[in-house]
């Protein structure tokens, strides 16, 4: 009978924080306390990692630490302990890992490195602008337990106050690490041989793309076409996003181990919704690229009505370039592992609402998606045929008062004259991501009903080609 109750009592507490009113059935979120930018995302031996910007004893932005989480599969993920915590150098902001096969740095083969930014508090309330710097640390027992260098930090801020959020790569044709950094409204790139010494490559970004904010969390890869290799520079941005607050631009061009060249002048943005930010790419994944964000926006990340927890990231996607005449965009889609865990169903209206429709017209035409509950609150997801644009409406949706912007409709142009429309929606307990023509046009929003959505109602009357609904375990 002992061991019965020490059971149920170890585990009652797990089932009420994952039965917490809001909390996303399948998109990962902290157990308890404040989380934001996605940090460290690398894969080694069958385990993607994730890192995260936390404060593990409030809900609300704090003292930064990075939270660690693992997953087999991009989809169920456990928690772990923290790996990073403030040191005598500062919190830990925003950064990368890597896994240094080559043993550059003397710590061992196949060494887990952190990159990060150490923010020291005490010298920015005194007025200086080297308050931002970066430091390393390193695992050799695949993220377990971590050391942070002695020597650090390796990167010292030359006086900018916005000097942050390293992502580091493996320059294979250099035979050199290379450090996308965000540095006040711009990019600069920095190389190192070892990941201890840097030196500054060249800037990016002064004039080009969208400033209405401070540039943050940026990445730098390459993509396939065809054989051809184009590279994309992502930056952050907040505010400045294409439906205000927070958001994620990108660039396309190319990058010769020392400069990026975008080859075009406009802003692209990644997800055109007001909850995707922060999003990077996962480090070591070979022919793949793929891609996680923040879900939430910083104009009400710190009120949104959760209790002992707040945010959650984006779903997994993976990222394809598309060539137009307008030059490329970067598409993006669920990542395939999502295909794994579900049982599928067909209908106009479905009586759950934690899964993956999919809805295919055999020609654009408007139709709304709408997801509801039995006190009448409902977020519309659709598209307008005549403005040639998608939208998600969630001004009824539920608890709006905690900001007085969160009430809106949101759009996203539809980029393709192709005339069938498909329409991929992933849709959690509050949340929304919308995925169109392929992943050319990508939305996310999040919403917060007083009772759980429970009837998911398509329009009727549009040249609808399939239906599918799967339901997620």
């Amino acid at each position: 009978m002992r061991k019965r109750f020490l059971l149920m009592a170890y585990l009652m507490p797990a089932l009420a924080w994952a039965q917490e009113m809001h909390r996303p059935a399948i998109h990962f979120s902290p157990k308890k306390g404040w989380m934001n930018d996605p940090n460290g995302m690398v894969y080694l031996n069958g385990t993607y990692h994730l890192f995260f910007q936390h404060n593990p004893d409030s809900t609300v932005w704090g003292p930064m630490h990075w939270g660690h989480a693992v997953s087999k599969d991009l989809v169920h993920w456990k928690e772990l302990p923290i790996a990073l915590y403030p040191d005598s150098l500062g919190t830990i902001f925003s950064g990368s890992a890597v896994v240094d096969f080559n043993n550059t740095a003397g710590f061992g083969k196949q060494a887990m490195v952190t990159i990060y930014t150490n923010h020291n508090h005490r010298l920015e309330a005194a007025g200086s602008d080297k308050f931002q710097n970066q430091s390393i640390a390193y695992s050799l027992d695949e993220g377990k337990t971590w050391t942070k260098y002695n020597g650090n930090p390796v990167l010292s801020n030359p006086g900018i106050r916005d000097f942050r959020d390293p992502k580091v790569s493996w320059y294979e044709a250099g035979k050199k690490w290379i450090m996308t950094l965000a540095t006040k409204d711009r990019i600069t790139f920095y190389s190192s041989p070892d990941l201890k010494h840097w030196k500054e490559e060249s800037q990016f970004g002064k004039d080009l793309g969208a400033h209405g904010g401070v540039w943050e969390c940026p990445d730098l890869f390459p993509l396939n076409d065809n054989g051809r290799e184009i590279w994309v520079l992502i930056v952050n941005i907040n505010p400045g996003g294409p439906n205000g607050g927070s958001g994620t631009q990108y660039f396309t061009g190319s990058f010769d181990g020392h400069s990026f060249k975008a080859d075009h002048t406009g802003t692209k943005w990644l997800d055109y919704g007001p909850d995707e930010y922060a999003g990077v790419t996962w480090s070591n994944t070979p022919g793949r690229r793929i891609f996680l964000g923040w879900m939430s926006n910083w104009d009400y990340a710190n009120v949104v009505p959760t209790q002992n927890w707040r945010s959650a990231t984006s779903i997994a996607r993976e990222l394809k370039l598309v060539k137009t005449s307008d030059g490329y965009l970067v598409a993006s889609q669920p990542v395939r592992e999502f295909n794994k865990v579900k049982t599928s169903t067909g209908n106009y209206h479905i009586k759950a609402t934690k899964g993956k429709l999919a809805l295919s017209l055999s020609r654009a035409a408007s139709f709304t998606v709408t997801l509801s509950n039995d006190v009448g609150e409902q977020t519309v997801i659709g598209y307008d045929h005549q403005k040639r644009e998608y939208f998600i409406d969630r001004r009824l949706s539920g608890d709006t008062a905690f900001h007085n912007g969160f009430a809106a409709r949101y759009t996203v142009p539809r980029f393709t004259h192709s005339a069938v429309l498909d329409l991929t929606l992933v849709i959690d307990v509050s949340s929304v991501e919308l995925f169109a023509d392929g992943g050319r046009s990508v939305m996310t929003a999040i919403f917060f009903p007083h009772k759980d959505y429970t009837d998911l109602n398509i329009s009727r009357n549009v040249p609808v080609k399939k239906i599918s609904y799967e339901e997620f375990e």
